[in-house]
């Protein structure tokens, strides 16, 4: 599918002056990725950078730039054009690099860090996946989610009062596809990095979610499957709640511990990009995780749904 250049100008003019820069780091190669086009997020930045996951800023670095949510679709196509690449980032490690290794020896060699967007059904489906032991961006996967039980007119308020305040909306209604298919590419995404097989059970190989909260995994992944009229998969029946994990590690108050923006502020970690937007949190929740690894966090399941009764088990009893 090819995309209109003309549609981008909304897109661009959208954007305001961007964060603080970040330094200049050996990108990875996006030659896998045939198709390009625009992105989206609106940039922000709050309180002093962290140097247990970030390097040092400096004034010759380039500055912050938004992602290009077409590329993180696979559906990219001005790759060739060098005024949107001066726009628009399609590097998603660059908010994510990282100069220590983790202190602490984890049980898993891979986290999945997941925070999912929409609240009647799922909107948006952001994965990132961070090395257990470099604490270094991997790889991610991103899809826009298109709800399978709602009239075009819902669908279209839904979208404007989520995304258009990013403006973004246009990229989601050129992408988003229904969950069943978004499962089905995420499938394939995990069994590309051998973290998943049905000869082994269905579960995750080395590997686990983490999430910022329960909602993601207790609540609203079997809510979307039973909308969808599908069985939820088993790799999705347990979870890091990293809200948890931080709460009891730096022994803070709940408030401090209550939500992706608290933590940070707690650490002193800077955000990027636009809060709720999926893509964005997404990126700053695995820094929360990057900082955590190098403080010598145990990442340990914190939560465990019973295959049986579907009850929730809980790691922590002081949680949050």
């Amino acid at each position: 599918m090819v995309f209109s250049k003309v549609s981008l100008v909304r897109y661009i003019t959208f954007f305001s002056l961007p964060p603080p820069p970040l330094p200049h780091l050996r990108t990875i190669s996006c030659s896998q990725f045939p198709f390009c086009s625009l992105s989206s997020s609106a940039s922000s930045s709050t309180s002093s950078s962290d140097s247990s996951t970030l390097p040092p800023q400096k004034n010759t670095s380039p500055r912050w730039r938004p992602t290009c949510l077409y590329f993180t679709q696979e559906k990219c196509t001005m790759m060739d054009d060098p005024v949107h690449l001066e726009k628009f980032n399609h590097d998603i490690s660059k908010d994510l690099q990282v100069n220590a290794a983790a202190k602490c020896s984890q049980d898993l060699d891979f986290f999945l860090v997941l925070d999912l967007e929409g609240k009647i059904e799922i909107l948006e489906f952001p994965v990132i996946m961070i090395d257990a032991k470099t604490m270094a961006f991997v790889d991610f996967f991103h899809r826009f989610v298109r709800p399978t039980k709602m009239s075009e007119q819902h669908i279209n308020e839904y979208i404007e009062g989520k995304y258009g305040k990013f403006g973004v909306d246009r990229v989601w209604h050129d992408t988003a596809i229904p969950f069943t298919e978004v499962l089905q590419q995420f499938e394939a995404w995990l069994i590309q990095h051998h973290l998943f097989g049905k000869e082994q059970g269905s579960c995750l190989n080395r590997a686990a979610f983490v999430t910022c909260g329960n909602w993601d995994l207790k609540t609203k992944i079997p809510s979307q499957c039973n909308v969808s009229k599908i069985k939820l998969p088993p790799y999705f029946m347990e979870w890091i709640n990293l809200k948890d994990v931080f709460y009891n590690f730096y022994k803070t108050k709940k408030s401090e511990a209550s939500g992706m923006r608290s933590m940070m502020n707690n650490r002193k970690i800077p955000m990027f990009g636009s809060h709720h937007l999926g893509i964005d949190d997404t990126k700053n929740i695995a820094r929360v995780l990057q900082h955590m690894l190098a403080d010598g966090a145990q990442m340990r399941i914190t939560a465990r749904r019973n295959h049986d009764s579907q009850n929730v088990e809980f790691l922590f009893e002081n949680r949050i």
